[in-house]
């Protein structure tokens, strides 16, 4: 199977799967809440099988869904510049290089998420100047993910001094070129997002990019 037709039957398995927990979510008949438990079990299998991870570990990944209307997740994401070059860290969990940034959390907003998280993984304060892309991370070319997510990427202005250190889930947060970067987690940045937040950088006119 290639990877295109694995990222098609992907998000065909997402979409049956949030249905099904949806339907447990809200449905008051025991008969159809019983098929919704299968229909979600199967799907989680599916997952598995494409995988070839245990469903116990896709179990864990969707347990956040469980039971309610499901609706994607956000990750916000910052570019930082300095001298012409922007600002990664290195991720713990796989020694790889992406924008700063993760998972939003209950009761900040975008912008109050992005510069609690640069904060903590690059010791940099910054300000958030601009959105650079507001993107579905299913639809690009980011490493497939059974959980879904809308991705927002901003431009950030560093706060005085920049004394870039990594915090407790990076081992590294170092300020790279263009022609000189490290090698991505393409599960959370991609080369495009580095050379859109580039471009934004020296375009104050541009729009942002919206998917």
């Amino acid at each position: 199977m290639t990877e295109a037709v694995s990222a098609i039957w992907l998000n065909h398995i997402k979409r049956l799967h949030a249905i099904a927990e949806s339907g447990l979510a809200f449905s008051p008949e025991e008969f159809d809440r019983e098929r919704f438990e299968e229909i979600s079990h199967i799907a989680q299998q599916m997952m598995s099988d494409l995988a070839s991870v245990p469903i116990e570990q896709i179990s864990a990944l969707v347990t956040p869904y469980h039971r309610r209307y499901v609706t994607p997740q956000i990750e916000v994401r910052g570019a930082v510049f300095k001298d012409n070059k922007i600002l990664l860290v290195q991720e713990k969990s796989d020694h790889k290089w992406t924008l700063p940034g993760g998972y939003a959390d209950v009761g900040l907003s975008a912008v109050q998420n992005l510069k609690k998280e640069i904060e903590e993984e690059a010791n940099v304060l910054v300000s958030c100047a601009r959105m650079v892309s507001l993107r579905h991370k299913a639809s690009g070319d980011y490493d497939p993910d059974i959980r879904e997510f809308y991705k927002l990427i901003f431009l950030c202005e560093a706060i005085e001094p920049i004394e870039q250190k990594p915090g407790m889930e990076t081992c590294g947060a170092e300020f790279f070129a263009l022609d000189q970067l490290p090698t991505l987690s393409t599960g959370r940045t991609i080369i495009r997002d580095i050379h859109d937040a580039f471009s934004f950088a020296t375009d104050p006119e541009k729009l942002t990019i919206i998917e």
